[in-house]
C-alpha cells in the first residue's frame, strides 16, 4: 500500500499508541479503555512546520488481480505536497487559509443536507449525480487531498481532488472560455483518441437532474456552495491509474469553470452514488475502496486503493447508515464520545439520523475539523478541559475555543479521545489527531468545533494516518489495522 505503511494488530485490550516515531489509532471491542497518552510537543511542532517537498513523484503503484476483481493503488498527497505557495508563508497563514476553506465546506454540507432533509434543493437528492449544489472540498482554493491520474488516450497526467461527498468526475477542458489556473496543461479532448461525447438522448444524460442539450450533446452544470461552478459537456473517457486503464468513464468536460479552485484540474468523486467513480467501477472492484490520508507536514504519501483486496483483515467494521435523501454521503453510527477512557454523558439520540434525514454522522474527506452538535461539543470539550486543568491555557484561535500554551514542553500527558461506534467498536485517536499546533511558539488547540445544526462531521484531521475502508456492497466502513 502506501509508502512507509506500518502494520498495527488489533489488540485484545484497547491500547493507545503515541510513540515519538509514529502515533497510531487503536480499535477494539473491549470494555477496558486507556486513560492517558503522551503528546510529543517538540516533535509535533517540528514535523508539521516542515514544508513538504512539492511534486514528489508519479503517484501510482502496482495493479493486482484477484479472480474476476481488480485491485489497484494510487498515492494520496496533501495539498501542501502538490502546490507550493509563497515561501514566506508561515504555519499560521497556512492554517488560516485551511480553516477558511473548511468553514465554507462545513457550512455547505449543512445547507446541502438540510435541503435534502426538507425535500428542497431542486427536487431533492434522489438523483444528484450531476445536479446542482454539489459541494466539494475544492471550495476556496482546491481541496485538501489529491491523486494523480491520466486522462484520455494517450493519458495526460492531471492532479484531481478526491472527495468522498461528491458523485462527479470532472476536469477542465479545451476550448476553455473561462478556466482557473491549474498546475498541469488543461486537457484537450481533440488530442484524445478515446474521448466520446454523450448524446442528449443517452441513458447517461437522462440521469442528470438538470441536464441540458446543445448541438445534440449532453451538457452538465455543477454549482458549489461558495458560488463557484463548472459547466460543460458530458463525455465518456478513459482514465488511467498507473498501468491500469479504465474505459468509458462518464466525466464532465468543463469549458466554463469559475471559483477559487486553484491548482487541481478537477475532481474525482468517491461518493456513494452510482455516478461517482466508485459507483461506475461497479463489479470491477467489488464496490470497495480504502484510503489512508497522510499526516500534515510529512513527505510520505498516503494511499487510495480500489478493489476488495483493499479491505484489510483485522479492521474494526462499523455498519454504514443509509440516508436515501443524501445517497452521496457515508453516514456511520456513532453512539458516543470518550475522554480519558470514560464515556461522556451525551444522549445517543444526538448522533442519530432521523427518518426525515436530519442529523446523523458523516465521514468526509473534504472537511478538516470534526463538527459536533453544540450540546455534544460542549459536554465533550468540558470533559477534556477538566482532565487537562494542569496545562497552561492560551486564547482561542479561529474556530477553536480550547487552546493551550505548551511553549517549553517536550511532551505532555493528555487524556485519550475515543469514538464509541454503534455495535461496539471503539476508535482511540493518536494525540496529534486532536491537539494540533497553531504556530511555532507552542500554541496547541483541541481540534473539534461546534455546529449549530444537528449534523456531525468526522473530518480529515481526525482521520489522518488511519486506514479507512469502505465496503459499499455490504454496507460497512472499517478502521485500521494499518497506519500511514
Amino acid at each position: 500500500m502506501a509508502a512507509a505503511t506500518i502494520f498495527l494488530a488489533v489488540l485484545p485490550l484497547l491500547t493507545a499508541i503515541a510513540a515519538a516515531s509514529a502515533a497510531a489509532a487503536a480499535v477494539n471491542n473491549s470494555s477496558y479503555h486507556p486513560t492517558f497518552q503522551r503528546l510529543n510537543v517538540k516533535e509535533t511542532i517540528q514535523v508539521t512546520s516542515t514544508r513538504p517537498s512539492p511534486q514528489v513523484s508519479e503517484y501510482h503503484e502496482e495493479e493486482e488481480e484477484d479472480g474476476d476483481e481488480k485491485n489497484w493503488t494510487m498515492k494520496v498527497l496533501h495539498r501542501e505536497q502538490v502546490f507550493s505557495s509563497n515561501s514566506g508563508d508561515d504555519r499560521r497563514r497556512r492554517l488560516d487559509r485551511r480553516l477558511k476553506r473548511d468553514a465554507v465546506r462545513a457550512a455547505s454540507l449543512v445547507r446541502r443536507l438540510a435541503s435534502a432533509a426538507g425535500g428542497g434543493g431542486g427536487g431533492g437528492f434522489g438523483v444528484d449525480d450531476f445536479g446542482t449544489d454539489v459541494v466539494s472540498g475544492m471550495d476556496q482554493g482546491s481541496g485538501e487531498y489529491f491523486v494523480r491520474i491520466g486522462v484520455g488516450s494517450p493519458p495526460r497526467n492531471q492532479y484531481v481532488v478526491i472527495d468522498s461527498g461528491s458523485d462527479i468526475v470532472w476536469v477542465q477542458c479545451q476550448p476553455c472560455s473561462q478556466c482557473y489556473r491549474q498546475s498541469d496543461p488543461v486537457f484537450d479532448p481533440a488530442d484524445s483518441a478515446s474521448f466520446a461525447g454523450v448524446s442528449c438522448g443517452s441513458s447517461v444524460c437522462g440521469r442528470l437532474e438538470n441536464s441540458g442539450c446543445h448541438a445534440g450533446r449532453c451538457r452538465y452544470e455543477v454549482s458549489y456552495g461558495d458560488g463557484s461552478y463548472t459547466k460543460g459537456t458530458l463525455a465518456l473517457e478513459t482514465l488511467t491509474f498507473g498501468r491500469t486503464a479504465v474505459r468509458s468513464v462518464a466525466i464532465g468536460c468543463g469549458h466554463r469553470n469559475r471559483g477559487m479552485f486553484v491548482g487541481a484540474a478537477g475532481l474525482l468523486g468517491l461518493g456513494g452514488g452510482s455516478m461517482s467513480f466508485v459507483g461506475q467501477l461497479g463489479g470491477q472492484t467489488g464496490g470497495a475502496f480504502s484510503y489512508c490520508l497522510v499526516s500534515r507536514g510529512t513527505d510520505s504519501a498516503g494511499s487510495l486503493v480500489f478493489g476488495r483486496a483493499a479491505l484489510p483483515a483485522g479492521a474494526a467494521w462499523v455498519p454504514l447508515v443509509r440516508n436515501p435523501r443524501a445517497p452521496s454521503f457515508y453516514y456511520i453510527g456513532l453512539a458516543g464520545l470518550g475522554v480519558g477512557g470514560v464515556r461522556v454523558p451525551i444522549p445517543e439520540d444526538v448522533f442519530r439520523l432521523t427518518e426525515l434525514g436530519d442529523g446523523g454522522v458523516v465521514m468526509d474527506t473534504g472537511t478538516a475539523v470534526t463538527r459536533l452538535p453544540l450540546l455534544a461539543y460542549q459536554a465533550f470539550r468540558d470533559a477534556f478541559t477538566t482532565q487537562t486543568a494542569n496545562l497552561p491555557r492560551a486564547p482561542g484561535v479561529a474556530i477553536f475555543d480550547t487552546c493551550y500554551n505548551l511553549f517549553g514542553f517536550v511532551s505532555v500527558r493528555v487524556p485519550t479521545i475515543s469514538f464509541f461506534f454503534s455495535g461496539g467498536p471503539i476508535l482511540t485517536l493518536p494525540a496529534r489527531n486532536f491537539l494540533i499546533p497553531m504556530d511555532d511558539a507552542g500554541t496547541f488547540c483541541f481540534a473539534f468545533a461546534p455546529s449549530n445544526s444537528g449534523l456531525s462531521i468526522i473530518g480529515n484531521i481526525q482521520q489522518e494516518g488511519i486506514q479507512i475502508s469502505f465496503d459499499g456492497a455490504n454496507g460497512f466502513v472499517g478502521f485500521g489495522p494499518n497506519i500511514c
